[in-house]
């Protein structure tokens, strides 16, 4: 869900921010005051490049990689950031591209995890959070829900590290067989999470999927919590902390 005005939903005052671009990756960065510098930030525009570096290499040798939308079986030599979406992408029932976008912000957020007690790394959408306390993380489901900046997710601290990613048929360009405007997935990691809300995603296309659609989630190891939201209507299951804004 590639949309500047999701950032607004969960910017916190403790945290600094800074922005890295590297071709069409666009990564929101929070990291504490005082771990903040220009090294920091250089050093995590060097890694993202060598991330899509390494997955781009590896799709120059295995072309179906970036195409097919089935889970796919990677050779040993694939780099680990194609594992780890292949890995995930076999759980959720989807192509390993699903899952690329949490799997920078997994990648981006772990380095910068070993600098920054509280870090959160935001992928159009999708979210690496690691904190030392609460957080509040706003929900975006199109500028027309009821939902859309008056609901929240609060994430307590033993919860971290944790993935939260969000996937639309309604909002944003990704690629969705379905309808819903915002399917969030909890998971242990960004990039299982990732995967899955665009397998969630997939399967709403009218209020009454949301339930399905919930369970389909909650069958997935390493799946905490879910959220679905269409129209008027919002599910969620599990590990789920839904507030007022």
């Amino acid at each position: 869900m590639s949309l500047r005005t999701y950032r607004e939903y969960f910017r916190q005052e403790d945290l600094v921010y800074f922005q890295v671009v590297v071709k069409d990756s666009d990564l929101y960065i929070g990291v504490r005051k005082t771990r903040f510098s220009m090294e920091l930030a250089k050093k995590t525009e060097q890694l993202l490049r060598q991330l899509r570096s390494d997955l781009e290499e590896y799709i120059a040798r295995d072309p179906t990689f970036a195409t097919t939308l089935q889970p796919y079986l990677v050779p040993v030599w694939a780099p680990p950031v194609a594992q780890a979406m292949a890995a995930s992408a076999q759980l959720a029932g989807v192509g390993p591209m699903a899952a690329v976008a949490g799997a920078f912000a997994d990648a981006i957020g772990r380095f910068l995890g070993t600098h920054s007690s509280n870090t959160i790394v935001e992928n159009g959408g999708d979210i690496y959070l690691k904190s030392t306390r609460a957080r509040r993380i706003g929900i975006y489901a199109g500028k027309k829900s009821p939902f859309t900046g008056r609901v929240a997710l609060e994430i307590p601290k033993d919860w971290t590290p944790l993935g939260i990613c969000t996937s639309s048929g309604t909002v944003g360009p990704s690629l969705s067989f379905g309808e819903a405007d915002a399917a969030i997935i909890l998971a242990r990691t960004a990039t299982l999470a990732d995967a899955v809300a665009t397998a969630t995603a997939n399967r709403i296309k009218k209020p009454q999927d949301l339930k399905e659609a919930i369970n389909f989630a909650s069958q997935v190891p390493g799946v905490i919590g879910a959220v679905a939201i269409k129209d008027d209507q919002i599910a969620a299951w599990g590990q789920v902390r839904l507030v007022p804004v």
